[in-house]
């Protein structure tokens, strides 16, 4: 179903949920920037909210998390977070309304579930909901059926598990031990509580990973239910998270294989009835994220593939990045550091970009090539493009259409490094990303 072409995929590129990307990020953007960017934040806005905490450390986590072994840092830490959202609120024009809130880390359940309705009640006190779409990240290993009511008293509709892989040894591979009766257990409490919309995160590319335990892993999610399904590769990068280095790489699929294993992953979720979503997100066709594939209406942000339209998401938290039309503003990431600046009654943002209308014009290209599959590209923006784009283009995997560059159905796995030939900051950054595929 897929060619390979190792060659094209050779060039790490990022994710693109932003453009610019993280990457890209200087600490010339700071509380002023953020300040203006918040009073244009008019009409319909969405929040997203950091807990960057987790009950038990992932070893291959790339996230901005630490473990939430003390009762101290926690309390701190959700002092200055309702500090953040008191200084963001009262910054935003009074016509601003938030639509969506999801919460991410992290754990969001790594909190009590009394701190996190306290939380709750903060932003409902402060911010300007009108009927939001609910989301919420979860650690099966500590959905305790407590949160049963505080997600149905939330309104909570949406929820995404951290499940990885339902194979035993995998898990003790990767450090994230779950067993079958978790998963059953939390399925069936958030079923409970309302959830019209459930994602499982899995994994691929796995140290000893098979083919048969990525199609059992598929089938178990599938058999649950699952209204959605992101299914991840790996990406091993111990030089830039030290807790990889505890996941024996030697052990790791090679890069065809893992080409391989998302084609299996396509075959068989395709088989069970879903909707693809880009190359490595699936949903039931009945689900909001399918129908935005379908109907011409999906997006990209911080949480990857959306249905969120909103032009404003504003993070909240440690290292969350806001963005608006013409800025990207990320705060403090080192969670100290940010409660600092909020005890100082700061905007704890310190990183950021100012976004172009060149870069504007690229963000949109990306975006439509990676949710769309085609783009409407500017004749000398494609003829800059073309020396990257060439290659792909000669192995069958994009043509121009008129005014178009299209992307074959084919070549899902290589869009991300079509779209990177849009990217003029990768010509010269140092920065590494994961694998394409």
């Amino acid at each position: 179903m897929w060619p390979y072409h190792p060659d094209l995929l050779a060039t790490p590129v990022p994710r693109y949920t932003s453009f610019p990307t993280a990457a890209e990020f200087g600490a010339d953007i700071g509380t002023d920037a953020y300040a203006d960017a918040l009073s244009t934040a008019t009409g319909d806005i969405s929040l997203y909210v950091h807990i960057p905490f987790c009950e038990k450390i992932c070893w291959y986590c790339g996230c901005n998390t630490a473990a939430a072994n003390k009762a101290q840092r926690l309390t701190s830490y959700l002092d200055a977070l309702h500090q953040e959202i008191a200084l963001v609120a009262a910054q935003l024009p009074a016509s601003a309304r938030v639509r969506r809130i999801a919460f991410g880390g992290g754990s969001p359940n790594a909190l009590s579930p009394v701190d996190f309705i306290r939380l709750f009640d903060e932003l409902v006190l402060r911010f300007p909901l009108e009927d939001p779409v609910v989301s919420i990240e979860l650690d099966p290993r500590t959905l305790t059926p407590e949160w049963g009511p505080v997600l149905r008293a939330i309104g909570a509709t949406r929820a995404s598990l951290g499940v990885q892989t339902f194979s035993p040894p995998l898990q003790e591979a990767i450090g994230r031990v779950q067993p079958l009766c978790m998963i059953e257990h939390g399925v069936e409490l958030l079923r409970k509580t309302g959830m019209t919309s459930m994602n499982f995160d899995l994994m691929y590319g796995l140290p000893g990973q098979t083919h048969e335990d990525l199609a059992s892993t598929l089938q178990l999610a599938t058999s649950f239910g699952a209204d959605r399904i992101a299914l991840f590769g790996y990406a091993h990068v111990p030089h830039l998270i030290a807790r990889q280095k505890r996941i024996d790489g030697s052990a790791l699929p090679g890069a065809e294989e893992r080409f391989r294993m998302a084609e299996l992953g396509l075959r068989q979720l395709l088989a069970g009835g879903y909707v693809p979503v880009g190359f490595d997100h699936f949903a039931l066709p009945g689900d909001p994220l399918a129908q935005a594939a379908l109907g011409g209406r999906l997006h990209r942000n911080f949480q990857g593939f959306t249905d969120d339209a909103a032009p404003v998401l504003l993070g909240l938290g440690a290292s969350a990045i806001g963005s608006f039309p013409t800025l990207l503003a990320q705060n403090e990431k080192n969670s100290g550091r940010y409660r600092m600046l909020l005890s100082q009654g700061r905007l704890p943002v310190t990183l950021g970009k100012t976004r172009s209308a060149d870069d504007r014009r690229r963000g949109a290209v990306i975006e439509e090539l990676l949710c769309r599959g085609r783009a409407k590209v500017c004749r000398p923006m494609l003829d800059e493009a073309w020396e990257r784009l060439a290659h792909y283009a000669e192995a069958g995997l994009c043509e121009v259409e008129g005014e178009f560059l299209v992307i074959g159905d084919h070549a899902l796995p290589y869009a991300r490094s079509i779209a990177a030939a849009f990217d003029p900051y990768r010509e010269h950054s140092p920065r590494r990303f994961s694998s394409a595929v």
